[in-house]
């Protein structure tokens, strides 16, 4: 009588070699774009906002009607980020790196919230007639923007991002009138000296 050994499912072969070098490659891609600091923040592009800044501070401090005011300083937001976005765009191309690749995306997913906190805030607030806790409040979330998206980013931009707070918080408790000047040294001279030295240490 012939003996029959048990039935055993086969036993699964080795993985090839190339299946666990390609799985180390993409773990060691990983861990590296994790630790890769978003050095695209434009230095020339923050000083050139920064000046536009100044000047809208000037124009600002000049309006009678509140209305006038808050025009300025919302065109004056739209133009920085039309000097910013194409600026950090074309340094992140020069550095070879992707304008949306991971260290830039969780630089912006981190900057984003608090600047739409401060859109909708800027609305609550002036439909209450509070305009003059604009400046403070504006400074105070960009700060927190800027120092979110800077813990990806070069040691200075968080550093940047905690003296625009300090003006914030200072501008919330001083005389409204002293708004368009605390904005003037916040995002004017702000972005003017921490832009000069982005652009000298890190490459423009």
């Amino acid at each position: 009588m012939p003996a029959f050994s048990p039935l055993r499912s086969p036993s699964p072969g080795p993985l090839p070699i190339d299946a666990h070098a390609a799985e180390h490659l993409r773990y060691i891609r990983e861990t590296m774009e994790r630790a890769v600091e978003f050095t695209a923040v434009p230095g020339w592009g923050g000083v050139a906002a920064g000046c536009s800044a100044v000047v809208a501070a000037y124009l600002a401090s000049h309006q009678g009607a509140s209305g006038g005011w808050l025009a300025i300083w919302l065109v004056e937001a739209a133009l920085a980020a039309a000097i910013l976005a194409p600026a950090t765009a074309a340094k992140a191309r020069r550095a070879g790196a992707g304008f949306l690749s991971g260290p830039a995306r969780r630089f912006f997913l981190s900057f984003a919230p608090p600047v739409i906190v401060g859109g909708l805030l800027t609305l609550a607030l002036f439909k209450a007639g509070l305009y003059g806790l604009l400046p403070g409040v504006w400074l105070l979330l960009y700060g927190t923007a800027v120092v979110s998206g800077g813990a990806f980013s070069v040691r200075v931009v968080p550093v940047m991002g905690l003296c625009l707070m300090v003006l914030g918080a200072a501008a919330l408790f001083a005389p409204a009138a002293w708004g368009d000047i605390f904005m003037a040294v916040g995002f004017g001279g702000g972005h003017i000296g921490f832009g000069l030295w982005i652009a000298l240490r890190y490459g423009g």
